[in-house]
């Protein structure tokens, strides 16, 4: 169970717009801003630095910059952010047979070595203590430029900030992004942790 419970989307008028960024994103508003909004500002800096990570005109599709957050949530173990982000990658295209084989990302042919190199990195890069090298870097150099590095890490950071602010609270996992958990997470040992009510 949730140790703050969530604001009624509709309680911060102001916030209309910054919640209507992450329902683009996950087709509705998460349990997490809902919280968040008792500190307005901090969800619109928060939609700011998202909307400046998770541009479409960026060099890095946006459905692989919701699996980079999936794997650095991984590393971080934040269930809720592991279930939330491939909900994500879903409505960015990333198709189901490639979300069923995540867990086999690095032998999958639905998975190019530039993915690979990417996810190794968000694995790497969400661990704590961090675990990017220098070997690490030199692949991700061969398959991205130092301005797409700089988005992958990004996502990794934000996720960061979301993965101990959800673990922190203990955010209810919403119905939606626990069925696609359960379908695809559930096999390598993802159980909702904290976020799924027994």
């Amino acid at each position: 169970m949730a140790h703050m419970k969530p604001l009624p989307s509709g309680t911060t008028a102001e916030l209309e717009q910054d919640f209507a960024v992450f329902e683009k994103i996950l087709g509705f508003v998460p349990n997490s801003l809902l919280t968040m909004q008792r500190r307005p500002k901090m969800v619109r800096g928060f939609a700011q630095l998202t909307k400046a990570l998770m541009d479409p005109d960026g060099g890095v599709d946006l459905g692989l910059m919701r699996l980079v957050a999936h794997f650095a949530s991984r590393a971080a173990g934040c269930q809720y952010c592991e279930a939330h982000s491939l909900v994500a990658a879903k409505i960015h295209h990333v198709s189901q047979e490639k979300l069923d084989a995540i867990w086999d990302y690095q032998s999958s042919p639905l998975y190019s070595e530039a993915e690979r190199v990417a996810l190794d990195f968000a694995l790497a890069a969400g661990a704590v203590p961090n675990a990017v090298d220098a070997a690490l870097f030199t692949r991700l150099r061969e398959h991205w430029s130092e301005e797409q590095i700089v988005q992958i890490l990004g996502a990794v950071c934000l996720y960061g900030f979301l993965n101990r602010w959800n673990d922190s609270m203990a955010a209810d996992l919403e119905d939606g992004p626990r069925e696609m958990a359960d379908k695809v997470l559930k096999k390598g040992g993802w159980t909702g942790g904290k976020h799924v009510q027994s």
